[in-house]
C-alpha cells in the first residue's frame, strides 16, 4: 500500500475545504484495495452560510449512492453538525427516525442522503475522516485469533469488536472515546469491518490510513499469501468499467452451453432475466479447481457489507450440471431455510437466486441485471478469493455469523440503496441480443431500441462503423460477413462468452439489388441475394439455436419484405429471397415451439432511410411507377413514411412480453398497402 498524494494536485484543493475533501477521498477509492463500488465514506467539518445567509458549523458526508473513485462536491450532503452530533448521545434511534432526522439536518433537503455513518463522522473531532473496508485488515479479523493478530499488529489503534453499521456503530465509538484523548491513537480499527482515521490535516489522515493498511499487508506477505489482485492497477477504476482488454477468450462450445443453462437457471429462480459474467482467467480457474473450494468459498463474504450485491455465499456449480442445474434450485432451498430460520413476521424474504456461482474447473461467474452490476459482483469475488487464501493459512476463513450477516441483508437501510439503483421500467432488462446488419438502418435502430429496453447487444456487420456504434458495457460491435459461416458462428459464440447467453436473435442483414429483369439477371444478383437474405439466415439459426434453447424467453425476429406479398417487377432475386424467409421463419416456429422459441417476422416497405435504398434505386423504382420519388416514398395508404425507427419499435415490442404468446405471425409496417389487402 503506497501514498498516492500529489503536492501540485493538493496545491489547486487547499484552503478550500470541500475541494480538498473530494481529492482525498478520490485517492482512496483509487484503490481497489481499500473500498470497492460505493463502499466506505468520508467527511470534512466546515463552514457554510444557511438559507439566511448565517454561517453555521456543518459535517459534509458522503452522500449515499456516490463512489468515492469518481465522487464530486455535490456527492456531500451538509448537514448541521451540532445536531447530528448530538443523535449520538440518544439510548436508542430507529433507522427510520435516524434517517428523518438527518435529511432535517441538511442545509438542502434536496441532496443526497447522507451516509448511514454520518453520525458516527459527527462524533470523531477532528475535521477529516477517512473510512475505508480495506481488505487486509479485514482479512486478518476474519481467521480464527484474528482479534488477537489485530491488537497486536495495532496496538497505537482503538480496536472495537463488530456491531451493526448505522446509529449501533455510531453510538459504540461515542462510548468508546468518551474522555478519551484520541491523538493517542493513529486509527480505530473496526473487527470485521474497516479503518477510521481521522486529523485536522487532511494529508495526515489520509497516510494514516495508508501506513495502517500497509502494516496489515506486510503481515500477510509475511505470514500468508497476498497476491496482487488480477485487474488492479495505480490507475483510478471507474464505476464500474469494461475495456476490451478485459474480455475472455471464449470458452469451447460445450462449455459455453453448459453456461447458457447456469445463466438461464438462475433467471428463472430470480424472476426476471440475469447476465452471467464468466471469469475463466488462470486465477479464476485455480480457484475453482481447489478441492476444498465448496468449503472454503461458502463461510461468508469480506465484510457483511457485500451480502447486499453478493448474497452470503455463491452457488458451487458441478463442472457438468445436471439438466436444469439443480445446484441452483439447492441454492434457493437453502437461502429459503435460513430466512425461515432467522427473519421474522414483518420481514419479506428477498428473492434466493445466487448472484455468484463457483464453476468447478471452470472458474467464476457474476449474475447481474446489467453488465455494471455483474462487473460489481465480479470485482467483489475476485477480492474475497484473494482474501480466503489468505486467511486459510492462518487457521481459516471465519466470516461474521450467518445470523449477523442476514441482518445486514435485510437491514432496511442496505436495501434502500438497492431500490434507488434499480433498473427501471425497462422490458428488456436482463436479456441479450444479437442483431445482423447493424452498422446502419433498421439494424443500428434495432440496436438502439433494445438498448433503451435494457438489453445488452451485439451487432455484426461487414462495415467497420459497427465497432463504433456498438461501443460500450451494454454492446458489441464485430466486424463479419453473414454469409461467412465461420465468423457467424464466432459471433455467436462471443455473444454467449461475454453476456452468458442469448435470448433475442433478429434476421436483419439483407441486400436489394433491382432494375434487373429474370431474363437479364445475372449469377450474381441471383445468387448473392440468395446467400444473403436467405441462406445466411438458414446458417445464424443454426448456431444460435442451441443457444436459444437455454435462453430466457427466447425470440427470433427476421425482416422480410412488402415484397412477399406484392412483388415487383425487375426484383425477383430479392422478392424470392424474402419469400424463402418467410417459408424459413414458419418452419423454424413450428421446431422451435416445444423449446419455447418464438419465431416472427415484421414485413416493411418503403423505409427509406436505409443503406439499401441508394439515391438511383429510388429514382429507378419511382419512374416505373411513373411517380416522383417524393410521391413513390408516401405512396401507401397512410400517405405516411416508416423510418428505420418505426421498424426497430416493432422488433422491440415483439421481442418483449406483449408478443409472448404469438409464434409464426406476419406483422407488416408499410403505410397500408392496396395490393397486400
Amino acid at each position: 500500500m503506497r501514498s498516492r498524494w500529489n503536492e501540485h494536485e493538493a496545491a489547486a484543493a487547499a484552503g478550500d475545504p470541500l475541494a480538498m475533501r473530494v481529492y482525498v477521498s478520490r485517492l482512496l477509492g483509487a484503490d481497489e484495495d481499500l473500498v470497492m463500488h460505493g463502499g466506505g465514506n468520508t467527511s470534512v467539518k466546515a463552514t457554510q452560510a444557511d438559507f439566511f445567509g448565517d454561517p453555521v458549523e456543518v459535517l459534509l458526508v458522503k452522500g449515499s449512492g456516490w463512489d468515492l473513485a469518481t465522487i464530486e462536491p455535490a456527492g456531500f450532503p451538509a448537514l448541521r453538525l451540532e445536531p447530528t452530533r448530538r443523535l449520538a448521545e440518544l439510548e436508542e434511534l430507529s433507522d427510520l427516525d435516524m434517517t428523518r432526522q438527518l435529511r432535517s439536518f441538511m442545509l438542502d433537503p434536496g441532496g443526497p442522503a447522507p451516509s448511514v455513518e454520518a453520525i458516527l463522522h459527527a462524533v470523531l473531532p477532528p475535521r477529516f475522516v477517512d473510512h475505508t473496508h480495506a481488505d487486509a485488515v479485514v482479512t486478518l479479523s476474519n481467521t480464527p485469533d484474528g482479534e488477537r493478530l489485530i491488537r497486536e499488529l495495532y496496538p497505537d489503534c482503538l480496536v472495537l469488536p463488530y456491531v451493526m453499521p448505522g446509529f449501533v456503530l455510531s453510538k459504540q465509538v461515542h462510548e468508546a472515546i468518551r474522555g478519551v484523548d484520541l491523538e493517542q491513537y493513529r486509527g480505530i480499527i473496526l473487527l470485521h469491518h474497516g479503518v477510521f482515521t481521522c486529523s485536522d490535516d487532511p494529508r495526515e489522515s489520509y497516510e494514516r490510513m495508508i501506513e495502517l493498511v500497509d502494516r496489515a499487508e506486510r503481515f500477510l506477505a509475511e505470514r500468508s499469501q497476498w497476491p496482487a489482485i488480477a485487474g488492479a492497477g495505480d490507475e483510478p477504476r471507474d464505476e464500474p468499467r469494461d475495456e476490451p482488454g478485459d474480455e475472455p477468450a471464449d470458452p469451447p462450445a460445450e462449455d459455453l452451453r453448459t453456461l447458457a443453462r447456469i445463466r438461464q437457471a438462475v433467471s428463472r429462480v430470480r424472476g426476471r432475466p440475469q447476465l452471467a459474467r464468466l471469469d475463466a482467467s488462470d486465477d479464476a480457474w485455480t480457484w475453482a479447481s481447489r478441492p476444498d473450494v465448496a468449503a472454503i468459498a461458502t463461510r461468508g463474504p469480506i465484510t457483511p457489507d457485500h451480502v447486499i450485491r453478493t448474497k452470503r455465499v455463491p452457488v458451487i456449480v458441478d463442472t457438468e450440471p445436471a439438466d436444469g442445474v439443480p445446484e441452483v434450485a439447492t441454492f434457493a432451498e437453502a437461502c429459503a431455510a435460513e430466512f425461515n430460520a432467522l427473519g421474522g413476521p414483518d420481514l419479506r424474504m428477498l428473492d434466493p437466486a445466487p448472484r455468484a456461482a463457483v464453476w468447478r474447473y471452470r472458474g467464476t461467474i457474476a449474475f447481474g441485471s446489467t453488465p455494471g452490476e455483474c462487473r460489481i459482483i465480479d470485482d467483489l469475488a475476485r477480492h474475497t478469493r484473494r482474501a480466503i487464501t489468505a486467511a486459510e493459512p492462518l487457521g481459516g476463513w471465519t466470516a461474521l455469523s450467518p445470523r449477523e450477516i442476514f441482518e445486514l441483508e435485510y437491514w432496511s437501510l442496505e436495501q434502500a440503496k438497492l431500490a434507488n439503483a434499480g433498473g427501471g421500467d425497462r422490458p428488456h432488462l436482463g436479456r441479450v441480443a444479437l442483431v445482423t446488419g447493424a452498422a446502419g438502418g433498421i439494424g443500428a435502430a434495432t440496436c438502439d431500441a433494445l438498448r433503451a429496453g435494457g438489453a445488452v447487444v451485439v451487432g455484426i456487420d461487414r462495415d467497420p462503423a459497427v465497432l463504433k456504434r456498438l461501443a460500450g458495457h451494454d454492446a458489441i460491435g464485430i466486424v463479419g460477413d453473414v454469409t461467412d459461416p465461420e465468423a457467424v458462428a464466432a459471433a455467436v459464440r462471443r455473444t454467449v462468452a461475454r453476456f452468458g447467453g442469448l435470448d433475442i436473435l433478429v434476421a436483419n442483414a439483407g441486400i436489394f439489388r433491382t432494375g434487373e429483369r429474370i431474363e437479364e439477371m445475372s449469377e450474381d444478383t441471383w445468387g448473392r441475394t440468395l446467400e444473403v437474405n436467405l441462406t445466411s439466415v438458414r446458417r445464424l439459426l443454426a448456431a444460435a439455436i442451441p443457444y436459444l434453447r437455454h435462453g430466457v424467453d427466447p425470440t427470433v425476429l427476421m425482416v422480410g419484405s412488402r415484397n412477399v406479398a406484392a412483388p415487383g417487377p425487375a426484383a425477383a432475386a430479392y422478392s424470392v429471397s424474402k419469400a424463402g424467409l418467410v417459408q424459413l421463419a414458419r418452419v423454424a416456429a413450428l421446431e422451435l415451439a416445444a423449446d419455447g422459441i418464438r419465431v416472427n417476422l415484421v414485413h416493411p416497405d418503403a423505409v427509406f432511410d436505409t443503406g439499401v435504398w441508394t439515391p438511383e434505386a429510388l429514382e429507378r423504382s419511382a419512374a416505373r411507377y411513373g411517380l416522383s420519388v417524393d410521391e413513390y416514398k408516401t405512396r401507401n395508404l397512410l400517405r405516411t413514411t416508416i423510418t428505420a425507427a418505426d421498424v426497430a419499435r416493432l422488433l422491440s415490442v415483439m421481442a418483449g412480453p406483449a408478443f409472448r404468446a404469438t409464434t409464426g405471425a406476419q406483422v407488416p409496417i408499410d403505410g397500408g398497402n392496396d395490393r397486400v389487402l
